[in-house]
């Protein structure tokens, strides 16, 4: 049991430690250089040039987005609104939360433009900072403007697959990719490997039949999701 106990608070650490897809993911020397560029911030420097790859460390995650000029940054966001009305001045209005969960849950999405102020809301940007770390070389950067000038719009979203990381790497770079998605999916791989996941799924079948009584939406999970696993791990 106090292993059992052990592995739990072990991947509830790691899960909360997430930043929800940056954090303590990033290797030592990446962590430096991430705490480096947030002592140096955009503001205090040069200004971002147009085509720049801007990027703002948030609570839980990171957000990504092309800078355009004149104070203007194109970036993917999940918004419900677009799915339920025309009104251009509703649809401009800055997001709210409730819009961005919505869209996060209904797969909905727009590339929008807004100013840098609202883009950074309130955190340092840090500039170019990917292009340390990918291996394809970026566009120029008036390209990269009109990349995302020409996705400006409604699309899709999807928070591993169509993101907005995805979205400034595909401009910048030519291929669509994120690490937050890839860190976060090796973190779930290596929990599904720990064999100790199958006990506890068990031990947490059990405990619901025993609560819920026998029922198939019992007794099916408790079977299924840990044979899952150890046949996964």
């Amino acid at each position: 049991m106090l292993q059992l106990l052990t592995f739990l608070v072990e991947k509830l650490s790691l899960l909360s430690n997430f930043k929800l897809f940056e954090g303590s993911w990033l290797d030592a020397e990446e962590q430096q250089e991430q705490q480096e560029e947030q002592e140096r911030p955009a503001q205090r420097g040069a200004p971002p040039r147009r085509g720049d790859l801007l990027e703002v460390p948030r609570t839980i995650f990171t957000h990504f987005g092309i800078y355009l000029g004149d104070n203007k940054v194109a970036h993917l966001i999940p918004d419900i609104l677009p799915a339920l009305t025309n009104d251009r001045k509703l649809i401009d209005s800055v997001i709210s939360n409730k819009r961005l969960i919505l869209g996060c849950m209904y797969k909905r999405a727009t590339v929008r433009v807004d100013t840098l102020e609202d883009f950074a809301y309130g955190c340092n940007i840090l500039v170019n900072r990917m292009d340390k770390t990918m291996k394809a070389q970026a566009f120029h950067n008036e390209e990269v403007a009109k990349r995302a000038e020409k996705h400006i719009g409604a699309i899709p979203y999807s928070l591993l697959w169509n993101n907005c990381e995805h979205f400034v790497t595909f401009c910048r770079y030519g291929h669509a990719a994120s690490r937050q998605t890839e860190k976060f999916c090796q973190c779930l791989k290596s929990i599904i490997r720990d064999q100790r996941s199958v006990i506890i799924s068990g031990l947490l079948g059990i405990i619901s039949i025993v609560c819920f009584g026998m029922a198939a939406s019992t007794t099916l999970p408790t079977i299924l999701i840990p044979f899952t696993l150890w046949m996964a791990g």
